[in-house]
């Protein structure tokens, strides 16, 4: 079939060869021609998220003939002793969010702070969502707005969310209008019923996003974009452990902590790596709280144990 008869989609899941094409009318069951597979042998050939152009059979469903380009990439090299290919978790994102509870579980700074990093490697804009805002009374909500201000203070945006009260739900849905976002986040902050509240169409079980259960390290990455509403999608995507998108060198670490970056031509040792050095500028600059301790805290336990 020609030019003439291809229309372009966005793939929201797929599984074992058929990949499930959105029109913006209807999802379509699509399979990848040929030479599409030697064009991309050095990466995922098709992944959620792509925009593809395809063209409709008569049996029914279509046949991709190309995967548009990707402006955006969330992948993870496989572990060794696989071949280096990228495996694409999801492609185009605009955004990722972060969600974090205020309560139950109480809020982790470290394990807040190892999604942030991932993000700033890839240059994707992250924001945090601090959920779960009416299991705190007065006193304790200024002690979790506290924590998250020290966010703030660093350039991301924070939300406080309840899908009790309803609190910062209009602002939120604001958020993932008209684009294409990661929900990720610790088990238990409530990712589900925070798009349950959204939009309770998608009726999905709590727990049902980002659980991902790793039978081995050969695992294949698994993720699908839900559409709450026309040109919004939303990636429920595997949780942290599969959120290490690369091996980060300890030498670049200091690199993806945006307070560090007035610092780090500072330190009298180049390159430095603010563990040990004498006159280090960034471990000076967190002994005087202009870098914040529990993220200087944080940023040594990654260098010394791995992201």
């Amino acid at each position: 079939m020609g030019r003439m008869s291809e229309r372009v989609g966005t793939v929201v899941r797929s599984h074992g060869g058929h990949y499930y094409v959105d029109t913006g009318d209807e999802v379509v069951d699509c399979t990848m021609r040929g030479r599409v597979k030697q064009r991309r042998a050095e990466s995922d050939l098709i992944a959620v998220g792509d925009r593809v152009r395809w063209s409709p059979i008569e049996e029914g469903g279509g046949i991709i003939e190309e995967v548009l380009p990707r402006h955006t990439v969330l992948s993870r090299t496989p572990p060794p002793p696989r071949a280096p290919i990228e495996q694409v978790i999801v492609a185009n994102p605009d955004q990722v969010l972060v969600v974090m509870a205020v309560a139950n579980p109480s809020p982790n700074p470290f394990m807040l702070d190892r999604y942030l990093v991932a993000c700033e490697a890839v240059e994707m804009p992250a924001l945090i969502v601090a959920n779960k805002v009416d299991l705190v009374d007065e006193d304790e909500e200024d002690d979790a707005r506290d924590l998250f201000a020290l966010y703030e203070a660093l350039g991301y945006t924070v939300h406080y969310t309840s899908t009790v009260t309803g609190e910062g739900l209009d602002t939120l849905h604001d958020v993932f209008h008209g684009k294409l976002s990661v929900l990720t986040g610790p088990s238990g902050t409530g990712k589900s019923s925070l798009l349950n509240a959204l939009w309770p169409h998608l009726d999905l079980r709590t727990g049902e996003v980002s659980e991902f259960h790793d039978r081995g390290r050969h695992t294949t990455v698994v993720a699908r974009l839900l559409r709450p509403e026309r040109d919004t999608y939303v990636a429920d995507t595997p949780g942290l452990r599969q959120f290490r998108f690369w091996d980060i060198d300890p030498e670049q670490l200091d690199a993806f902590f945006p307070e560090f970056r007035p610092f780090i031509g500072e330190c009298r040792f180049q390159p430095c790596t603010h563990t040990h050095e004498p006159d280090c500028a960034v471990r000076a600059a967190a002994e005087r709280d202009e870098i914040p301790p529990v993220r200087y805290e944080s940023y040594l336990r990654m260098f010394e144990h791995g992201f």
